[in-house]
Formats: C-alpha cells, structure tokens, sequence
C-alpha cells in the first residue's frame, strides 16, 4: 500500500471564504489571489471553489494560461506586471490586465504594437517600499500612461504593509488619498487583512479588494485571532497515520539530538510525515496535532519522514490511527494551520506553500473528488 499521508483541498471551503471576502465588502468586486499555485493548494483544485471571484491576481504567465485553459473568461491581474517587454503579447493575447510599478514598464507598453489597448493597474509606493511609483511621481506616471494609445483604462493600487497589526493602514490611505485626489480610475487597497479588519473604513474597500490569504482559511492577523473569530474555515488538510507505538520510561529519549526527554512513562506514537513532506523541521516539541481528532502534541525533533506524538491522554488510539497534522479531523475535530505555524515560528502561507512534490493531494466537496 502507499505511505498513508496525504493532503486534502477542501472546494466548498474556499467558496466560503471566497463569500466572507464578499461579506466583508459587499460593494467591492473580489480578486482571489491565485499565486504561488494558489498559495500552494494546486490552481486546478482551487478553481472549482474559486470561479464565483470578479477576476484572479497572480505573477506567472504560465498560470494565466492555465486559468484560460480551466475556462476562465473573466479579469486576470498580474500582480507584479511584466518582467520584459515581450510579456505583453501575452498579455494581448490572453486579454490580460497587469500591474505597472516602475518606469520602464511604461516604456515597455509604449514600444508596445497591439491592435487590443490594455487595462492597467497603476502602483504606488505609500510606504510598504517594494514596488511602486514614490507618491510625488505617481501622477506624472499616471499622465504618461493615460496618453498612451497602448492602454484603454488606469486604474490606481496600492499595497498595505501593517494591516494585520498595530500600526494600521491609516498613515497609507492618508498618502494614497493625496496623491490620487481628483484623478479617476477604479481602486484597489485592501488586502485579506485590510478586508477583514478595516474594510469599513471610509474608502478602504475602494472598487477592489484583494483576497489572498483569507480565501484559503488562515487568519492574516493570527494569534490576535484565529479563524473561528474570522468566519473562515480551512482548505487544506494535511494528514497521515501512526505506524508504531513505543512505551517510553522516564529518562528515555525521543529522536535525533535526544531533545525530548520523558519525565515520567508515556506512551507515544509515531507518524508517517517529516519535513521531506514539507512539515516544518524547526517545529519542536509541543506543536499541536490531533490524533483520532484528539488533541495531542509532537515530542522531539522531526525527521525526514517521521514524527512522535504524544498518546498518554489518548488510550484508544495507536497503529494505524488517523494524525492531522493541520485541517480538518475525525469525530469533528479541528486544527487550523494557524497553530501549526505559530509553534514553528512561522506563519500558515508558508506551511501551505511548502507542501512536498511527494505528497498526494485530493480535492474533496464540491463537484466532486479529483485526485493530484
């Protein structure tokens, strides 16, 4: 039989989230935010919970073609724009809308021979200083792209850097709204945590808000709250199954660099998962797992291919019970990704992302099971 992890893509999980980005700003269009193959779940599973969004925002043009390809008709945004000046017969080509940041993109699309004008997002520094045009340049490029027969329309964005914590986004609506007075164009500001967090707040929610991390069940703003305060529930499950049992006396070690020393007899359990699977080897012991849905923790470090988890509260499970490393569990239980992230001193994109090649994943829920 095949080693018994496997992850899980949870389609009517990802509509929901998709519906509380739309809750949260009812009067704003939605970009869910499909990059890094949709934050790691597989842009050919998450589209079946993700085709109700106004449009898709990512970075690759391989996966504007594969949204093409899955039927796709509507908006695509790239987040980033184009990387060189032949990205735009693509984009001619594909009907796609991009995101201009820097001068020689403007350059590029004036160089541009296209019988189709483009839709544009225009990009402004207001203080997260990755990508942008600086606020007292923004309007003299906003000038050269609106003369440009190249482009059919400009709309203006910016980027929040502190929305999900305690400096806000005021300080950067302030510039953005200074910079961008009078001139026309649809907006886009917010951000999943600007969304959840901030969205009532006078023209934050703009024309669009952007849907990343939220749709696919991570708070953005986690520990200070986690997915239940949220509304959202998670898309991804990772899970696997004990494949031995060992009785440990105290002063008896677990794993490499004897790190977990037991303190008195316990019973553990070991699973089939380690970081070649992409759970995070700097997770130590303590990091929350659920076992037959039960609550339990990890002890010592975590190998390739191999953790040990705690099953003195947990009698009746051993060989072959079910371990959900994060997702969704047995008899009920739950363990967001979140928590996961948290005890190893990350946060839940990053888990999600991380998700090994050797891994299986399945789609669940929605039209129905898809294997990938």
């Amino acid at each position: 039989m095949p080693r018994p992890i496997e992850a899980l893509i949870h389609v009517d999980a990802l509509a929901h989230n998709l519906a509380r980005a739309r809750r949260a700003a009812p009067d704003a269009r939605v970009w869910a935010v499909v990059k890094a193959r949709a934050y790691g779940h597989g842009l050919e599973r998450a589209y079946a919970g993700l085709r109700g969004a106004d449009g898709f925002a990512l970075l690759d043009l391989a996966e504007a073609e594969q949204l093409r390809r899955l039927g796709w008709r509507g908006p695509i945004l790239l987040l980033e724009g184009c990387f060189e000046p032949r990205d735009l017969e693509v984009c001619s080509r594909l009907d796609l809308w991009h995101v201009v940041h820097c001068d020689a993109q403007i350059d590029w699309l004036a160089a541009h021979k296209t019988e189709r004008a483009q839709r544009v997002f225009l990009k402004m520094n207001s203080g997260m200083n990755r990508l942008g045009f600086a606020p007292a340049a923004f309007r003299s490029a906003w000038a050269r792209l609106s003369a440009l027969p190249q482009v059919e329309e400009v709309a203006l964005m910016t980027h929040f850097s502190d929305a999900d914590g305690g400096r806000g986004i005021a300080h950067q609506v302030a510039v953005f709204e200074a910079a961008t007075r009078d001139l026309p164009g649809e907006r886009s500001l917010a951000n999943s945590a600007a969304t959840l967090r901030h969205a009532a707040d006078a023209g934050v929610a703009a024309d669009w808000v952007r849907a990343g991390i939220m749709v696919y069940g991570s708070a953005p703003d986690f520990p200070a709250h986690d997915i239940a305060h949220w509304g959202l529930r998670p898309t991804m499950t990772l899970r696997t199954r004990l494949i031995a049992t060992q009785q440990l006396e105290a002063g008896d070690s677990v794993g490499y660099g004897s790190s977990f020393v037991a303190g008195a007899p316990m019973r553990i359990g070991i699973a089939a998962a380690g970081y070649a699977d992409g759970y995070p080897r700097h997770a130590g012991s303590g990091t929350p797992v659920l076992v037959d849905g039960g609550r339990s923790v990890t002890v010592g470090r975590v190998s390739m291919d191999m953790i040990a988890v705690d099953l003195s509260a947990l009698p009746g499970s051993g060989l072959g019970s079910e371990v959900t490393l994060w997702g969704e569990g047995p008899q009920g239980g739950r363990l967001p990704i979140d928590e996961v992230a948290h005890a190893a001193g990350t946060i839940g994109y990053e888990l999600m992302c991380a998700l090994a090649p050797r891994v299986p994943v399945r789609a669940v829920g929605g039209d129905g099971d898809a294997d990938g």
